[in-house]
């Protein structure tokens, strides 16, 4: 009997996700139907449904640039989760959209599951007992979520973080570097301003800016990669860089053979730190959003650290530069530290190594393929797993 699921996805990162898990569920029930919304990556691995790629936004004011999208899109899952039988809703990330849509599953009496946890942890904590009531299986990719979930009640598992598998590059530093043409001798720093349209603004111009300083006081040439994250247009990228000093070389589709290839890099935070880390490159970690959503966010946000590998390794290993201090200068101080310091950047790496480690040992696409089987499938999935 085939088994239909409705996933949702709103952002590249949980495109990313979703595409692995969605592979996941098919190697263990090749019959399953899986529609909602997603990405390119998403929709390529058997997903029907709605395009997510122009909802991803940031930032809490922000997202009223987008709302009458999100509110579109929001009614057309509605009505397909009325319209259709589902066996499960699988939830990943997005939460202000995705616990909303919890609630409408809730109500209609099918099975909330939810892929990669809102991040209580960091920010308006109290949200984890709404998550109590809404959600039937919690699969978390972080250890530390676990206790949290468990304390109020939620069936919670860990399933370890899907970017372990995914955040690996088979070439050495020489090999990723003549795969993109990159002369030889030459300091390479990676920017990567977020996968955000709104992020990409804010972020790009200090960052290249700041490489600029940085080539000027080391007196030689630094070559710069910009992996382009999905869905964002080449058109837009050229516009932001036309005017900057230096050469952007723009990457597609290789985002770790660009951090291999690279001896630094400055890096929005999100995702994509964690890819840094689990990668092994030193960087610099960046974050600015408008200065509304940065004074409402200092009321709610709950931790020190924003950047993922500082948060998963309890301390400050990556240096952060939030909002004012999101500057060319600041930018230039960093990566001149990062790059000429050598016991700087061995207790980074050191770093890295413990992040790798807490992380390590699971592969998350399929325990939490096998844990929404379970609750759909039964014993098909259990049999399967085993």
């Amino acid at each position: 009997m085939v088994k239909n699921i409705l996933m949702i996805s709103g952002e590249a990162s949980g495109d990313l996700h979703g595409s692995s898990l969605i592979k996941a569920l098919k190697r263990i029930a090749p019959s399953v139907s899986v529609k909602g919304m997603g990405g390119r990556r998403m929709r390529e691995a058997g997903l029907e449904g709605i395009d997510s790629t122009k909802l991803s936004v940031v930032g809490i004011v922000e997202v009223f640039t987008r709302f009458s999208d999100i509110l579109h899109a929001f009614s057309e899952l509605k009505n397909l989760l009325c319209r259709e039988s589902f066996d499960c809703v699988v939830l990943i990330d997005y939460p202000d959209f995705n616990l909303r849509f919890a609630k409408v599953a809730k109500k209609k009496g099918v099975p909330v599951v939810y892929y990669i946890s809102p991040q209580v942890w960091a920010w308006r904590r109290n949200r984890i007992y709404k998550i109590a009531k809404l959600v039937d299986k919690m699969l978390v990719v972080f250890p530390f979520e676990e206790p949290l979930y468990r304390k109020v009640g939620v069936d919670v598992e860990y399933v370890g973080h899907p970017l372990v598998g995914e955040a690996v590059c088979n070439k050495t530093k020489e090999e990723a570097r003549g795969a993109l043409g990159v002369p030889a001798g030459r300091t390479v720093v990676a920017v990567l301003p977020g996968s955000r349209v709104e992020e990409i603004r804010r972020h790009l111009d200090p960052m290249v800016r700041g490489v600029e300083l940085f080539q000027k006081e080391a007196g030689a040439p630094v070559e710069v990669l910009l992996p382009a994250a999905e869905g964002v247009e080449r058109a837009f990228l050229d516009e932001l860089i036309r005017e900057c000093p230096l050469e952007v070389r723009i990457i597609r589709r290789n985002t770790y053979t660009a951090l291999r290839a690279a001896d630094a890099a400055v890096v929005a935070s999100g995702t994509a730190t964690l890819e840094t880390a689990l990668m092994g490159t030193p960087m610099v970690i960046v974050y600015r959003v408008s200065p509304l959503s940065y004074l409402i966010g200092r009321l709610l946000i709950g931790v020190d650290n924003i950047g993922l590998p500082n948060i998963v390794c309890g301390r400050r290993i990556v240096p952060e530069l939030i909002q004012n201090e999101v500057t060319p200068e600041n930018i230039a101080r960093e990566l001149s530290g990062i790059l000429r310091d050598p016991e700087r950047r061995r207790t980074m790496e050191e770093g890295y190594k413990e992040v790798r480690g807490k992380l390590r040992g699971l592969s998350a696409p399929e325990r939490a393929a096998a844990a929404v089987c379970n609750l759909v499938c039964g014993s098909v999935a259990e049999s399967t797993a085993s």
